[in-house]
């Protein structure tokens, strides 16, 4: 801990001790303060380093604590936050602070945060948002001594001010429009009156299960969904092969001419160029025939929801016709969740 103190001051100044050459700051070492903290441990004698301008202030112990028990006990809710285990926390905690803490207290420590979620997961939220990103993930999950796919359902959006906010995260079976519509009355319930802009992926009936709970709200389906399921239909072993033929015979923009047309009957223009471009490929069987036709009509049947985004300017675009903000958010989750191999559910989340 003496070390650790050492280095937050090596880091708040820009240079280490003795090393002038790398001194850029006016500001320097200015001996220590003696403190005697207590802990889990008994009694502990540090060496608090100061710095000449008094500007320093450590994390681990800071100005005026005379305990580490609760800086400990946010540490180990931190370790727990980015994914680790209970048994790998204590190894962590004994190994760096040299504090004995059982599995079991961890458990303990990490369960106080329960009600701080609960309270989150319901508090309430600003009566209109500009544009809100729904998105699924599936994950596996223990439950009942079994191994279960269940989908976590996550919501992410910007208020009229600009600012990005998470506004819940649930926990269902399998991605389903009935599911979503259950989420959407939880959000209105909560103060939500109106949404501007719903980002959505292709899943089927989310644009009704929207309009029955926000019927005034704008729903764009992401491009880049729709463009990855045009490839859905090919097995996978064809699917290089397929694409590669797709991209020589069609062009490498052709998808991209059509996001980025100036208005809805340009983006019409490209969509039929594509498809012209599609028949003229020279099929090597009939399977490869049958997947055309089903990719360009998926484009068709979906291009009511696609096409949204043409009645907006450039700038609104740009944020609207992908969902990436919240893959961004999803990328941050499967981060922490991969350290697991299976997650472990517990009652709070089964909302």
């Amino acid at each position: 801990m003496q070390a650790a103190l050492e280095e937050e001051l090596t880091e708040e100044l820009g240079y280490s001790r003795y090393d002038w050459k790398n001194k850029e700051t006016g500001n320097c070492r200015n001996g220590h303060t003696s403190k005697r903290i207590r802990s889990s441990q008994g009694n502990i004698d540090l060496k608090i380093p100061r710095d000449l301008h008094g500007s320093f202030e450590p994390s681990i112990v800071k100005k005026h604590e005379r305990s580490i028990f609760f800086s400990l006990e946010d540490k180990i809710r931190g370790l727990y936050a980015k994914g680790m285990s209970s048994r790998d926390i204590q190894a962590t905690m004994k190994e760096i602070y040299c504090v004995d803490v059982s599995a079991e207290m961890v458990s303990r420590m990490t369960d106080k945060i329960l009600p701080i979620a609960k309270e989150w997961q319901n508090r309430p939220l600003e009566p209109v948002y500009s544009i809100l990103y729904l998105d699924g993930m599936v994950f596996p999950v223990q439950q009942d001594g079994a191994v279960v796919k269940k989908t976590v359902y996550l919501v992410f959006g910007l208020d009229l001010a600009g600012r990005k906010e998470v506004l819940g995260i649930w926990i269902g079976e399998a991605e389903s429009a009935k599911f979503w519509m259950k989420i959407l009355t939880d959000l209105k319930n909560r103060g939500v009156a109106d949404i501007l802009i719903a980002s959505v992926d292709g899943l089927k009936g989310f644009k009704e299960a929207i309009a029955t709970v926000f019927p005034q709200t704008d729903v764009q389906g992401c491009i880049v969904h729709q463009i990855r399921a045009s490839t859905r239909y090919v097995n996978y072993k064809d699917r290089k092969e397929f694409c590669a033929d797709m991209c020589r015979c069609c062009g490498m923009q052709a998808c991209k001419a059509i996001y980025t047309a100036p208005n809805e009957e340009a983006g019409l223009a490209a969509l039929d160029r594509f498809e012209d471009a599609l028949k003229g490929m020279s099929p090597r069987d009939n399977m490869g025939q049958q997947v055309r036709v089903l990719l360009i009509k998926s484009w068709r049947s979906n291009w009511p929801n696609l096409a949204t985004f043409y009645k907006y300017p450039e700038e609104i675009r740009r944020i609207m016709y992908t969902t990436n903000a919240i893959e961004n958010l999803n990328k941050q989750i499967r981060k922490v969740t991969k350290k697991s191999r299976v997650s472990q559910q517990t009652t709070h989340c089964s909302n």
